[in-house]
């Protein structure tokens, strides 16, 4: 397959361009390739590309700087989609479309479905849930997925910062309140290549690992997890803090935003691991530092 990628500089499009590159033929763009906020560039750009599937990994991820940069998340995050589903279409070929747990409130005690109905609280969940929509209205054929927590080695994420602070310090704290579902970003390639196979409906699927935790939860095994794989932590736990505690944050985010991946597994087969042990081989892959 000739697969297109953008946003190659993003955590998960980094790792999906790596993992596929040895059985399809992988051109990846950054923003520096073509600015996707950019409609005239952006629908130029893929008018003189050749593909078979697109696939879109870029999007104005800080949920905070959503808030007051809104014009910029609404073009990145919702308008953008729209031009690239409308692309893949009058080409014929496959779309990949990412989005996030936010788009749900959070008020579900349950693992939330792609039935469920989305409620965002957000400027980020709002313009992502937009996205979902423009891409899902321009052909039943593309595929919008869902993932949240994404960790992997192309880009620090949050568990990559909670193992830096505990080796400058014992004192490291993360929220104990805010609940989802980790994804590794490698193992999130193997998931989502069936998805090539145009057989498979096109609509909403959640990709994530299995099992849920808190932000303190998913901090605290990581550095169990460095600590093992040789890794010079002075802690392995954290103090707990509240969601509401944290007077940085501008933007409403959801407690509980764990997803289900059943449809995911009843679709392709697949059944992801549990987060702790994809976590678990993240570390042991990292050299050891010299």
């Amino acid at each position: 397959m000739r697969v297109l990628i953008l946003g190659s500089r993003g955590r998960l499009a980094a790792a999906l361009a790596r993992e596929w590159a040895a059985r399809h033929e992988v051109t990846a763009l950054s923003r520096d390739d073509v600015d996707v906020a950019d409609p005239v560039a952006l629908e130029r750009c893929l008018a003189l590309r050749n593909f078979d599937i697109l696939v879109n990994g870029t999007g104005l991820t800080n949920v905070d700087a959503c808030e007051s940069r809104r014009d910029e998340a609404r073009a990145v995050n919702a308008m953008a989609p729209a031009i690239m589903a409308a692309s893949a279409r009058n080409c014929g070929a496959g779309f990949i479309h990412f989005s996030t747990d936010y788009v749900f409130d959070g008020k579900k005690q349950e693992p939330y479905t792609e039935d469920d109905p989305p409620r965002p609280l957000g400027w980020y969940g709002q313009t992502k849930l937009d996205g979902e929509n423009a891409v899902l209205a321009d052909s039943p054929s593309h595929h919008v997925v869902r993932v949240s927590w994404v960790f992997g080695p192309d880009r620090p994420g949050f568990v990559d910062q909670i193992v830096q602070r505990a080796q400058e310090t014992s004192d490291v704290s993360a929220i104990a309140d805010k609940f989802s579902s980790p994804t590794y970003a490698c193992d999130a390639a193997g998931w989502i290549e069936p998805l090539f196979d145009r057989s498979y409906p096109g609509g909403l699927y959640h990709a994530c690992n299995s099992g849920s935790c808190s932000w303190q939860e998913y901090g605290e095994w990581a550095l169990e997890c460095a600590r093992d794989a040789g890794m010079p932590v002075k802690t392995t736990k954290l103090r707990a803090q509240s969601l509401q505690d944290m007077k940085s944050f501008t933007a409403p985010r959801p407690v509980h935003s764990i997803l289900s991946t059943e449809k995911l597994t009843r679709m392709t087969g697949i059944r992801p691991r549990h987060w702790r042990e994809a976590l678990r081989e993240y570390y042991a892959s990292i050299p050891p530092a010299r």
